[in-house]
């Protein structure tokens, strides 16, 4: 058995983003239901399994990065904030139709939407099988939800982190760009920063090198990509601090 902190993209949750379809009123779908079923599948695979489960999801399907560039940046990362709760709330709900008990906790208040983090409830939830999903990043300005992944998989004494990505692993440069770029099978937190990669940002290396937190890097889209990364049988990159 063991904790596992799982990280999935916005833009993993709306599948394809740029062909991503419309509603009967022409607005784009922010959420791809058989992509998020087929995660809750896993995810229930490995909680039968005796794994206890937390999961950290981005924003990016509703607001990606730095889209409000023309407003203050506090502010655009508060709505950055607000987007990753409204999909921890929406993809919790899948999980509850898939069987599987949800929290979502928050660093801030929401009302009665979500619980507000604290370690001791997070670590209980955790032991009783409960998934708990960690929203809302760290609750504050500047810090990337990769930096919010890497906190809570600290505090809660995770024994990985789960990163399901749009591409199976780390390369030395993009390889969309690149039709030679070179996947990594194994990094070191050193590494990432001293190559300049585009794994996880500079704050969170620090603090899963400095943490001992191993990061195990894959492409979601794979069958099964979820479960066979838990158990170390999967293509794509391992990043530990030595």
């Amino acid at each position: 058995m063991s904790r596992i902190i799982l990280k999935l993209s916005g833009e993993a949750l709306a599948g394809d983003i740029d062909s991503s379809p419309r509603n009967a009123k022409g607005a784009v779908k922010l959420y791809d239901e058989e992509v998020i079923a087929g995660i809750a599948s896993q995810v229930r695979e490995l909680r039968e399994a005796g794994h206890q489960i937390g999961v950290v999801t981005g924003g990016g399907n509703i607001w990606r990065g730095r889209t409000g560039n023309e407003i203050n940046r506090v502010k655009s990362d508060q709505i950055g904030m607000l987007a990753t709760v409204m999909n921890c709330l929406y993809v919790s709900e899948i999980f509850r139709g898939a069987g599987l008990d949800t929290r979502v906790m928050t660093p801030f208040a929401c009302g009665t939407f979500t619980e507000q983090f604290s370690r001791d409830s997070a670590v209980r939830y955790l032991e009783a099988g409960i998934v708990v999903f960690f929203a809302g990043g760290t609750g504050h300005p500047y810090f990337s939800t990769d930096t919010g992944i890497v906190l809570r998989a600290v505090e809660v004494e995770a024994d990985m982190i789960l990163m399901a990505k749009n591409v199976d692993g780390v390369y030395d440069s993009d390889p969309a760009k690149n039709p030679g770029a070179k996947r990594f099978d194994r990094l070191t937190y050193e590494e990432v920063v001293e190559r300049g990669l585009q794994a996880v940002d500079m704050t969170s290396s620090v603090l899963a090198k400095e943490n001992g937190m191993e990061m195990r890097v894959f492409a979601l889209q794979a069958p099964g990509s979820i479960v066979r990364a838990a158990e170390g049988n999967f293509e794509g990159t391992v990043i530990t601090g030595s």
